[in-house]
């Protein structure tokens, strides 16, 4: 929490790029947000959300130029060549590059962060993938981006972070005839909840989708958002405690400039 370091839980993907999942240790915000918010549409102090921003960036990349977005629930892909200013991120919900010195930035409060590498071509991409994201495949149209940089899909190492797990994913069953009308296969991640409700599998599916675009490698930790307060921000968890907003975590991988 504030006067922490910042910890960067780095995973074990064979990405080969500097990269990590990082939660809420560190960083200088206060009460609801306290820790490491990095969001900017946020409601907390807009210098403590920079300031954050700052420290988690020099705890994975140090001197890298940070590159978000404004995350908008897409299957929109951005290939970027230079950083730009907080006021001009642009609204899509994946980056990729090919360009050193950059670090790609994707915020979630239980949706997945998505990390990709091919180390060897020398590009790599990060993604945002909520339930929209997961039926729309914005991981597919990463990679496919990635391979228009010059990546190989068979080559490409993907790691899903922390997300919120079916355990703690209760829908209707109104949002899971949305993904059986995509695919009947998807029924494979829902399982029967408490009365007429579901348990929706997003990093699963999201497992899934990456496998599907031929990514030679996909890591998925297994982390949930949801039950613990102290490392991870949630915002079904901010919801269900009628709190009135919430902070977001990052997610960062970067070639080394």
């Amino acid at each position: 929490m504030p006067g922490d370091a910042v910890t960067v839980p780095f995973v074990t993907a064979g990405l080969g790029v500097p990269h990590g999942f990082l939660g809420r240790q560190g960083g200088v915000s206060t009460s609801i947000f306290a820790g490491l918010n990095v969001g900017l549409g946020s409601s907390d102090d807009p210098a403590a959300v920079r300031e954050n921003r700052r420290r988690a960036v020099e705890a994975v990349a140090p001197g890298a130029a940070l590159v978000s977005l404004h995350q908008v629930h897409s299957a929109i892909v951005v290939p970027v060549t230079a950083a730009c200013a907080d006021a001009d991120r642009p609204a899509a919900d994946a980056l990729v590059t090919a360009t050193p010195g950059l670090a790609l930035g994707i915020l979630t409060a239980d949706c997945a962060p998505i990390l990709l590498a091919d180390a060897e071509a020398g590009v790599i991409g990060a993604a945002h993938s909520g339930w929209k994201g997961a039926l729309h495949d914005i991981a597919g149209a990463t990679v496919a981006a990635m391979v228009a940089l010059g990546a190989r899909a068979d080559r490409i190492s993907a790691a899903i972070g922390p997300c919120i797990a079916r355990a703690s994913y209760e829908v209707d069953a109104a949002f899971r005839d949305r993904f059986l009308a995509d695919a009947p296969a998807h029924d494979a991640f829902f399982a029967r909840g408490r009365g007429d409700r579901f348990q929706f599998d997003l990093e699963g599916l999201v497992a899934m989708r990456l496998a599907a675009a031929g990514v030679g490698r996909v890591a998925a930790l297994g982390i949930d958002t949801y039950p613990d307060a102290t490392r991870w921000f949630s915002y079904r968890r901010t919801t269900h405690a009628g709190e009135p907003d919430y902070g977001r975590q990052i997610s960062l991988i970067a070639l080394p400039g």
